[in-house]
């Protein structure tokens, strides 16, 4: 495992990147021997210096969810990060371009937990119990670290990769429809990109968040209630550029766009 002086100064990095946009050198080239728990450190203490600084935690990123993306990364376990409020976009946003870096956009389903939700045997139906409500949403990724040859380790670190969220108006109770079924239809400047169907995360898109409040139990933590809770995305990754105009249809619970300026 790596020392304390090297996580703080990986977390240091990796600030010092969110604020200049840049990229910095995988962890794993330069320390081989890092482990997940290195990686989580790292991410939480760049987390705690970002609430010291007064963002607000709004919720949790679960990512490589879905066979989907952990093909297009390489990496075949899931992960999770922490999300602010000056990230959350409504559907018709414009989006700073220039604020993120490897930009890139996803489809996902989003949950607000209406209970506290703890591990270390939650299962689907706890979690199902927990949700208020679903809403759709897009990922905008954000990388810090180089792409190339990156592990769970530097994905990790760089906060699961998470840059924002633009979220939908269409609102769904887990009983009022098989959210295993919600379509997804991304373009990009009007033109379709990718598609999935919601349930290519985990069989059930609220199986991540079960699965993410057995990984907190082994931290001594819970999900709370009014937490959003990003499922991960259920198709590959869509590299987008400035000026381009995103949209993703999902068929009963509506379309979101956004732009990149």
């Amino acid at each position: 495992m790596l020392s304390p002086d090297v996580i703080e100064q990986i977390a240091d990095e990796l600030a010092d990147a969110e604020r200049t946009h840049g990229v910095i050198q995988r962890i794993t080239a330069r320390f081989p021997d890092a482990t997940i728990e290195d990686s989580y450190a790292i991410q939480g203490i760049w987390r705690d210096k970002n609430l010291a600084a007064g963002r607000k935690l709004v919720g949790r990123k679960i990512g490589l969810t879905s066979k989907a993306m952990q093909q297009a990364t390489g990496i075949s376990e899931p992960d999770y990060g922490v999300m602010f409020d000056d990230t959350v976009y409504e559907s018709g946003s414009d989006i700073p371009f220039d604020a993120f870096s490897n930009v890139r956009v996803e489809v996902e389903l989003a949950f607000v937990l209406k209970a506290p939700l703890e591990g270390p045997d939650c299962t689907l139906e706890d979690a199902l119990a927990a949700i208020d409500y679903a809403v759709p949403a897009l990922e905008v990724l954000n990388s810090h670290i180089e792409l190339e040859g990156r592990t769970i380790v530097d994905t990790v670190s760089d906060n699961a990769a998470y840059g924002a969220m633009v979220l939908g108006d269409v609102r769904k109770r887990p009983d009022e429809m098989d959210l295993r079924w919600v379509p997804g239809v991304l373009s990009r400047n009007g033109e379709i990109e990718e598609t999935g169907v919601a349930a290519g995360v985990l069989g059930h898109p609220a199986t991540g968040v079960a699965w993410l409040a057995n990984k907190f139990h082994q931290h001594g933590a819970r999900l709370e209630a009014g937490e959003i809770i990003l499922a991960g995305s259920f198709t590959r990754p869509m590299w987008v550029s400035k000026g381009d105009q995103v949209l993703c249809d999902y068929g009963p619970m509506g379309t979101i766009t956004c732009r990149f300026i």
